[in-house]
């Protein structure tokens, strides 16, 4: 047998709130409030599309559908009131079907896997002890990178992390942000339903297989190209 390339370890780099977690809505009304108090009358629906973005481009994509105008003071203000919100209703925040099992699977096979977010760590860390996961869980968060999604800084410091190329890595994430990001780190896409996003928009933006939540891609890994010990 010739000896060829052997065919790299897959890799997975998760999105967390709509892809592990079921935060979405709790995100959304987070921001309802935030901006509500300060005056801003804004539909749920406007607020849910941009959700996947980082806070600051979430604010300014906002702002220029409604075409107001905030001061980097009032921006602040707003982030700190979302991140306030959210934690009063991250007692209702529950891991996803299957998202427990399918990180101690990989876990098990010796897949290597991080979680990228735009949430900063005050907010997306609350969510290690949700999903049972240590402390040291190779995470990235907004705090740590120049720039998040749909810029691709968040999964390229991911795929560091766990010291693979992201050439090698497959992106789960529930929004077209997460695939945009994705397609511009040179990773594969995975879209989950579970954020809310249709098949469609998932696939347009760059999902080579789309599945309904965590349960869902745990019970077709093999598709992925991860198999069993041989």
């Amino acid at each position: 047998m010739r000896d060829f390339p052997q065919t790299p370890t897959p890799a997975f780099l998760f999105d967390l709130d709509g892809t592990l977690i079921d935060s979405v809505y709790q995100h959304v009304l987070a921001w309802r409030q935030a901006l509500s108090g300060m005056g801003i009358d804004l539909s749920v629906w406007r607020i849910h599309r941009r959700i996947g973005m980082s806070g600051g481009l979430f604010v300014s994509a906002l702002l220029r559908e409604t075409g107001l105008k905030l001061t980097q003071e009032e921006i602040h203000e707003l982030q700190t009131t979302h991140a306030e919100a959210y934690e009063q209703q991250v007692g209702s925040v529950r891991p996803l079907p299957g998202a427990t099992e399918l990180l101690a699977e990989l876990t098990a096979r010796g897949v290597p896997w991080a979680i990228a977010t735009s949430g900063y760590a005050r907010t997306a860390r609350l969510s290690l002890g949700l999903l049972g996961l240590p402390e040291d869980t190779p995470m990235v968060t907004r705090d740590l990178v120049r720039r998040a999604k749909p810029d691709p800084d968040l999964f390229l410091a991911g795929a560091a992390l766990v010291h693979v190329d992201p050439r090698h890595a497959m992106v789960v994430g529930d929004s077209v942000w997460d695939l945009l990001a994705a397609r511009r780190a040179g990773a594969l896409g995975i879209g989950l339903l579970s954020g809310g996003y249709g098949r469609d928009e998932l696939e347009r933006a760059g999902a080579f297989r789309v599945y309904a939540d965590p349960a869902d891609m745990l019970d077709r890994l093999d598709e992925l190209g991860v198999r069993q010990s041989d």
